[in-house]
């Protein structure tokens, strides 16, 4: 079938791929291959088509097959350019959403059908063919945006981040195969969202294409192309523009630490494994069912590093937050014996992955001040925040605390009764909160899998489990680090999360919902508006308990701060369902404090217990303190305060 000539006007030049690219390819320093790599609009001695370029080092030979010649498995042969193994070759007439693959023929004459690594675009699942795409002409107005983001430390800004799952937030209803927004839908909906509940940032699961819906966009199979069950590359672009425009931030979940394992995608990639490690001890996630990078192969380590510099630059996210960060640091994790290999040390630490880290922070934060790293880290490895050029730092801006998410879990779920025997349990996090710069995650794990929604871990009666709910979070807004709150649990979603429905916003009708919605938008407001709710979160010059020790009350009370010393919040928690009359509080000045929050207030899904509006603190010592105010502490309710 004879090449089919786009009309579409394709501008740009030809696509050259030197020797320069293929030695700083090899080298594991060419941070834009993706520009080089994969389908580009190309044009040669006059003639508008689509250059390829696939890296297949060990093939016999490539050929590129796909709709524009009917999938004819020898008509476009492709041209290996030298030893680095890069293939490439240009096809005249070829525009965009064209299905392509490349039939790898492996030296013992397999033939293998691969969608492109580099791919821009692919073909909505089942399929699962590459598509021709150019990401190149879509008009950007988030300027002010980008230029506002450049060099900004986060950690002196608030970061408030609403998790998201854009296939389950919100679906049609009029019968569309699985109801899934566009992009461009979903971008209109979700702006309006945010701007009622003030997050700062949105991070987005599963934007990666991927085939199975089930695994949440964790097992990627095209790392440089958005997911095609939302629509194509511009409807992404658009998404993001729109929520810049609106001074909404993107971070993105990014997997580097395994890869799906179907046929068309990395693994055994040109009859070798070029992307994974070829020894299954350390190739291969037993668990998980996947591939893991070889992180000590130069090429595997640009793949990826540039595809971070892909989604910035192309796409203009502001962070990654990067999955099973710990999967990638210890080489038994998740392994039993004889199933992984030491190092050359005999140690359990995966040193390449190690140097990745420390490589590509470097990179990528060097070259974008103001971008995010997040490292969902769940072990006391060490200075995962630590900077790379001070001794052994990993480089990340930010950790997932999930030593905090762990206690706090478990706490919260503990009948009033029981919780004075482990009171500790929600103070220890703040003896190791300086070791790290940490974000609390309340995040999509916490509410699948049997483990109960938030509202339904709590205890007691329905009212009490959103008494208790609206404790929590008071808790998690007023404690030190930044905060991620996963979709639905702003508004007490009762079932637990699944991908192949959307939340259950019906929910929003019922008072108790309601108020928990009203409450966490409260919490929000407050949290933003108050340097001293963020500006020092990693260092207890920003922090200061009152009352850590009212065990038998199961009481908490302490106060965030920041450099200027004013506006300071208070924060007075009760988690028994006790009325604690006449309770005292020792304050650290002898002044007014305003109260700004009563989670038991009637708005809330409270029962309206009244604390007075100001008090006067009374020279009367407490905990340690000349000065105090006494108040009547309500049951399950938390208390805040301006001063």
């Amino acid at each position: 079938m004879a090449v089919r000539e786009s009309k579409k006007k394709v501008s740009g030049n030809k696509v050259f791929i030197s020797e320069d690219d293929q030695y700083l390819f090899a080298q594991g320093t060419h941070y834009d291959i993706y520009e080089k790599l994969g389908a580009h609009p190309s044009v040669e001695n006059g003639v508008k088509g689509m250059s390829f370029a696939v890296w297949a080092p060990n093939a016999a030979s490539v050929y590129v097959i796909g709709t524009f010649n009917g999938w004819n498995e020898e008509s476009h042969k492709m041209t290996k350019l030298g030893e680095g193994g890069i293939h490439q070759l240009f096809i005249p007439g070829v525009g965009e959403n064209e299905l392509y693959k490349y039939l790898i023929v492996t030296a013992n004459g397999e033939k293998l059908y691969k969608a492109d690594p580099f791919a821009n675009y692919t073909e909505m699942r089942p399929g699962n063919a590459s598509k021709t795409f150019d990401i190149s002409k879509f008009k950007w107005s988030d300027d002010a945006w980008m230029k506002a983001r450049y060099g900004k430390d986060y950690n002196k800004e608030p970061l408030a981040i609403y998790e998201c799952h854009i296939g389950s937030w919100m679906k049609h209803p009029n019968g569309t195969e699985d109801g899934f927004y566009n992009y461009r839908e979903f971008a209109d909906r979700i702006v309006e969202y945010i701007k009622d509940m003030p997050y700062t940032h949105i991070e987005l699961m599963g934007i990666a294409e991927y085939p199975f819906d089930g695994s949440w966009g964790y097992q990627v199979t095209g790392y440089y192309a958005p997911t095609s069950r939302h629509g194509n590359p511009d409807d992404f672009m658009y998404l993001i523009n729109k929520l810049h425009q609106h001074k909404i931030g993107v971070i993105l979940d990014w997997v580097p630490a395994h890869f799906a394992t179907d046929a068309h995608g990395l693994g055994r990639f040109d009859g070798e494994c070029i992307f994974e490690h070829p020894d299954p001890r350390l190739g291969e996630h037993p668990d998980w069912g996947t591939k893991i990078f070889n992180y000590g192969k130069n090429e595997v380590k640009n793949f990826l590093i540039a595809n971070v510099l892909f989604w910035a630059r192309k796409y203009h996210i502001d962070g990654i937050r990067v999955d099973a960060v710990a999967s990638m640091l210890y080489l038994d994790y998740g392994k039993q014996d004889g199933q992984w290999l030491p190092n050359k040390y005999g140690g359990n630490k995966n040193l390449e992955a190690i140097e990745f880290f420390r490589h590509m922070n470097s990179v990528v934060l060097g070259s974008m001040p103001g971008f995010l790293t997040i490292a969902e880290e769940s072990t006391a490895w060490p200075l995962v925040t630590g900077k790379v050029d001070e001794g052994e730092g990993l480089g990340f801006v930010f950790k997932w605390n999930m030593g905090w998410m762990h206690d706090f879990c478990e706490y919260m779920k503990l009948d009033p009764y029981f919780r004075k025997n482990n009171h500790y349990a929600l103070t220890f996090a703040m003896s190791y909160n300086s070791s790290e710069n940490y974000i609390l995650p309340l995040s999509h794990d916490e509410v699948v899998h049997l483990k109960c929604s938030m509202v339904n871990k709590m205890p007691g009666y329905k009212v009490d489990k959103y008494a208790n709910l609206r404790l929590g979070y008071t808790f998690m807004f007023g404690h030190s680090g930044k905060k991620l709150l996963f979709m639905g649990q702003d508004f007490g979603q009762e079932r637990e999360w699944s991908e192949a429905r959307e939340l259950d916003w019906f929910l929003l009708g019922e008072d108790l919902n309601r108020g928990i919605h009203d409450y966490v938008r409260e919490l929000l407001k407050i949290y933003r508006k108050y340097p001293a709710m963020y500006s020092i979160d990693n260092d207890w010059a920003g922090f200061e308990w009152l009352n850590a020790d009212d065990s038998d009350r199961s009481t908490y009370s302490f106060y965030r701060k920041d450099a200027v010393g004013k506006n300071n919040v208070l924060f007075v928690i009760n988690m028994t369902p006790m009325m604690w009359k006449g309770y005292k509080v020792g304050v650290p000045k002898k002044k007014k404090y305003k109260l700004i929050l009563n989670s038991d207030d009637k708005r809330f899904g409270g029962n309206g217990h009244e604390i007075p509006a100001e008090l006067t603190a009374a020279k009367d010592d407490c905990n340690f303190r000349e000065y105090s105010i006494t108040f009547d502490l309500p049951p399950f309710t938390a208390a805040v305060f301006l001063f």
